[in-house]
């Protein structure tokens, strides 16, 4: 099979929605998939119209790689599963700590973030890094600006029938439920599954937004409840040491401070997928780490100077 296979076929058995804008936005992540396929980037479909579920689904032929060698090097650690809950428990007890000093946005404002991009090629050991800096709009209603690798992106804003998912309005996210069963629940969908939720827990920190209190944590929380979550080994991240917490088969990664439990950011193994006679075929594996420095709401693109969080 295909990677492109694969992806569609991922894709496919994500559970639909209710919600007739949604699902239309759900048909143009298809379409965009079957046409631009998985470079290993985020476009600003696969980014930020429902489509991170598409680019966790095209980095699942990745996961199965990484998923074997870890199964068959007799010398890794085999992590349990009520290890990887601790530590999710621990991060969220962390994330209630912590609180917030971010302000809570208005719809016509942006959301300023800056991102330490990390990239090590897996053939050569070869590494390639990025800050990126994206202001994007808190509803979709105007333009915005978001940097990826380094490149600068202008998205104008949203379409009539155009959502973002998960939202990044904080009125929305704001009646999400805190309670971690529930939003378990939420996240695995109808009829739904454990891949479905670990995918849309992903989906909330691939683009980040404020949260409303409690919603990091319950998220951490409804996590450790997914069966077979497992740990990964250490990573560098931003001078930390960091842990990840995966699922089998998903490239996806939450990365979590060793010591002090912090979120720290997501890891990725992706690839450049090249057309090959009538297939399809990944080159230049790496993986990847994405770190957020800073987050902070503003009222325009190119500032930097209000509420932070760092």
């Amino acid at each position: 099979m295909d990677d492109l296979t694969a992806v569609r076929e991922l894709v496919d058995g994500v559970a639909p929605v209710t919600d007739e804008a949604r699902s239309a936005a759900h048909a143009r992540l298809r379409h965009a998939i079957a046409a631009e396929g998985s470079q290993g980037a985020f476009s600003r479909r696969l980014m930020l119209r429902v489509a991170v579920a598409g680019a966790a689904a095209a980095a699942v032929a990745g996961g199965v790689v990484v998923a074997a060698r870890r199964d068959q090097d007799s010398a890794a650690p085999r992590m349990t599963t009520l290890s990887a809950a601790q530590l999710l428990h621990r991060a969220a007890d962390r994330s209630r700590a912590d609180g917030t000093r971010t302000p809570i946005p208005r719809n016509d404002q942006y959301v300023y973030t800056r991102n330490y991009v990390t990239r090590t090629y897996v053939k050569d050991g070869r590494t390639k890094t990025w800050t990126d800096e994206s202001w994007l709009s808190v509803d979709g209603s105007k333009p915005s600006r978001r940097q990826e690798h380094g490149e600068v992106h202008h998205d104008p804003p949203l379409g009539k029938h155009e959502v973002m998912w998960p939202p990044t309005e904080y009125t929305k996210l704001a009646k999400w439920p805190t309670d971690p069963d529930t939003l378990l629940k939420w996240f695995r969908g109808t009829p739904g599954g454990d891949v479905e939720a670990f995918m849309n827990a992903i989906q909330l920190f691939v683009v980040p937004r404020v949260m409303p209190p409690g919603l990091e944590a319950a998220t951490f929380e409804a996590v450790a409840k997914i069966p077979d979550i497992r740990l990964d080994d250490e990573v560098d991240a931003l001078g930390r040491r960091g842990i990840g917490v995966s699922y089998p088969k998903l490239s996806f990664t939450f990365i979590f401070d060793s010591e002090t439990y912090a979120y720290l950011g997501l890891r990725l193994k992706g690839s450049t997928v090249i057309a090959v006679g009538k297939g399809f075929r990944s080159v230049g594996w790496y993986h990847e780490m994405r770190s957020l420095q800073e987050l902070r709401v503003v009222d325009r693109i190119g500032e930097r100077r209000q509420g932070v969080r760092s």
